[in-house]
């Protein structure tokens, strides 16, 4: 949807979600002078305006709901050459900080100053140009707003260390098609070569490999068997492979993957690790699911400080989980029980709602709403493949 700011003219998004965060972001695109209309049951159709008709203000109060609207600064400062963007607000987990982005940004000739909450970032000469771009660390969003920033810079850049998830694949390719110039998507270094001017296109956007985790991990807990369509199995390697390791069966074709489970979870270990390793955004709910393995489990989270948040509401429900810096040390119980919990962020309300389907009574999770931002009615999906799960 950002990626939009940077071609005038009228975009079509499909199989995108009916989330909160869509819908978040509509409203900062709008507030930025670009229509968005909801088209189809998961289809929007974006129409961005002359570049004389943008506003580059990203208002507070849109960009403290969500902290990935920062990618909206690498398109503005790419089509305008100038933005003014709150400093980001979204899930409570830990300081993320945006060096990266303003760093990379810099090295293409960006200027920024901040004040009164806002980042103002300004371009001489109207134009970004290319630069080699080294990345600390291979941030997601990172990636994503350098590489938005290159595709209308002067000359080459390169994006070293560049963050390999689908998501930035998935974003290149919609790029390319537009007619940028861009090898290397997936890899850890990306080749940007600027072009003038980008054009509309209709663009399929990949699925939510996320969400797929959830319901193949809630089958694990859960047993039986689920099916998930849209995803690829090889976007989903580490996830499959620690659910393997638990005990499920998996069976993989095409776009379609299906999780079987026929006995108790079996405790097992991992980290998180930037993509292809196992996603921290995966860890809520293993860690649900470790609660009730045989065994005792070990699972690190190298990325992001504040994440155990939700492992305090699995305490309540009953989980034999320890906490050092880190790390947990999870030794699984024969059965959770059900108590009033908190959603403290997407992930963590799965986590706590995936918990509650396999604890003994019921389970009231407050704050639910965070769920709503990454998942398309969640409860009603579960309730359809038979989990007690209700929203009131």
């Amino acid at each position: 949807m950002a990626a939009t700011i940077l071609a005038e003219g009228r975009h079509v998004l499909t199989n995108v979600p009916k989330i909160r965060d869509v819908a978040i972001m509509a409203e900062m695109l709008e507030a930025l002078g670009i229509q968005v209309t909801t088209s189809g049951p998961h289809e929007l159709t974006i129409d961005t305006p002359a570049t004389s008709s943008l506003s580059v203000v990203a208002p507070y109060e849109l960009v403290e709901k969500m902290r990935a609207s920062i990618v909206v600064l690498g398109p503005l400062l790419a089509r305008c050459g100038r933005a003014t963007v709150s400093m980001p607000g979204g899930d409570d987990f830990g300081s993320r900080p945006i060096d990266y982005h303003l760093h990379g940004l810099e090295e293409m000739g960006a200027t920024f100053s901040s004040a009164h909450g806002f980042i103002n970032g300004e371009v001489a000469g109207g134009r970004l140009h290319g630069a080699v771009l080294g990345l600390e660390f291979p941030s997601h969003t990172t990636t994503d707003n350098l590489l938005m920033a290159a595709v209308l810079a002067e000359g080459v850049t390169v994006i070293e260390n560049a963050a390999r998830e689908p998501e930035v694949v998935d974003l290149a390719n919609f790029l390319i098609s537009m007619g940028a110039m861009i090898d290397g998507a997936g890899t850890s270094r990306i080749t940007v070569t600027g072009v003038d001017a980008l054009t509309p296109v209709t663009h399929e956007v990949v699925g939510d490999r996320v969400v797929a985790a959830t319901y193949l991990t809630a089958v694990a807990m859960t047993e039986g068997s689920v099916t998930v369509h849209g995803v690829t199995a090889s976007d989903l390697e580490m996830l499959l492979a620690k659910l393997h390791q638990v005990g499920a069966q998996i069976d993989a074709n095409g776009s379609t993957v299906t999780a079987t489970m026929e006995q108790r979870l079996v405790a097992t270990d991992f980290a998180t690790l930037p993509y292809p390793g196992v996603a921290t955004d995966y860890t809520p709910c293993l860690v649900a699911a470790l609660s009730i393995a045989s065994g005792v489990s070990f699972v690190t989270e190298n990325l992001f400080a504040g994440r155990f948040r939700y492992v305090d509401e699995l305490r309540r429900m009953g989980a034999d989980i320890r906490s050092d810096g880190h790390h947990l040390v999870i030794r699984g119980c024969d059965l959770l029980s059900g108590a009033r919990v908190k959603s403290h962020d997407i992930r963590a309300g799965a986590a706590v709602i995936l918990a509650g389907m396999v604890a003994d009574g019921e389970t009231v999770i407050d704050d639910d709403g965070h769920v709503d931002r990454g998942y398309e009615d969640l409860p009603g999906t579960l309730a359809s493949l038979g989990g007690k799960v209700e929203r009131w």
